[in-house]
């Protein structure tokens, strides 16, 4: 007799609990609906389902994945972000809630300036969330999305012929300013850029760790490197009232601030909290050119 949804559901969140993982119900049952292809909440209504030969050995093989810490979206292959679902694979770093506030911090710029068509880039794109997630609530908008990473460009070009705005950015492959023209501006620079410092790597969850790709995490010994070379690089990028919004580490707010308002090319930064009530984004708009 087969077993049922509910009872495969029990049986994996039992397992993981076993193995000290937390939310476990919450995991064994977002994976058995990434399995039947339902959201978990109709998993509610279905759990007398009876689960068929293939739907057990898949979903056994990707308990088996979460087991070894293979980070869950990995696992399905998707994740929500925003207003978008989106394709994530070992190519790109994992969307977080965090970059949702990132995304906030820009649309509300675009909506405050009300240019005609405004022009956004996105440096270091990734599965390319930012600048998705951008085009996608903000219709009159295009954008330029870049990555030293092939395989992360070709992730994102999936994601953006997958969700039909391909046709409104541009992807390029180069390290941070390289891929931009001398003489390119934008109403927006926005990025997540690798911001964790190398000595921290042992203290990082194995499902980053060993999982997500150490040249989208990782920037040096402080965890400035990249951060300040997109800051020092921005003036010459963005049109006078154009703002750049960069997400930060933890502790890093301050320091990325201070070095903004050292250029004197940016009105005073603002430091905005994330979810969880933390500095998690530092922005700041161009200044107009004769005040430089």
């Amino acid at each position: 007799m087969a077993e049922t949804a509910l009872a495969l559901a029990q049986k994996a969140a039992q397992l993981f609990r076993e193995r000290g993982f937390e939310n476990a119900r919450l995991e064994a049952e977002l994976l058995l609906a990434g399995v039947l292809g339902i959201k978990r909440l109709e998993l509610y209504t279905q759990f007398d389902r009876p689960i068929d030969e293939q739907e057990l050995e898949t979903f056994r093989s990707w308990v088996r994945r979460r087991l070894r810490h293979e980070p869950l979206q990995y696992i399905t292959g998707d994740v929500q972000f925003r207003t978008l679902r989106l394709k994530v694979d070992r190519r790109a770093l994992i969307p977080r809630p965090e970059t949702e506030v990132l995304v906030g911090v820009a649309l509300d710029h675009l909506k405050r300036q009300a240019a005609p068509a405004p022009r956004v880039l996105d440096l270091g794109t990734g599965t390319g969330a930012i600048a998705l997630a951008v085009l996608a609530e903000h219709p009159a908008a295009t954008a330029v999305a870049t990555d030293a990473s092939l395989d992360a460009l070709a992730l994102a070009r999936e994601n953006a012929e997958s969700t039909g705005l391909v046709a409104r950015l541009t992807l390029r492959s180069g390290d941070l300013w390289d891929a931009v023209a001398a003489d390119e501006r934008f109403d927006v620079v926005v990025s997540n850029p690798p911001y964790v410092a190398e000595a921290e790597a042992p203290t990082l969850a194995p499902e980053v760790r060993e999982w997500e790709p150490g040249a989208a995490l990782f920037a040096g010994a402080d965890g400035l490197q990249v951060i300040q070379r997109i800051v020092d690089g921005a003036a010459a990028h963005l049109l006078p009232g154009g703002l750049l919004a960069i997400e930060v580490g933890l502790g890093q707010a301050g320091a990325v601030a201070a070095r903004l308002d050292a250029t004197r090319a940016f009105e005073s930064a603002r430091i905005v909290q994330d979810l969880a009530d933390r500095p998690r984004i530092v922005s700041a708009v161009r200044r107009a050119e004769d005040a430089d």
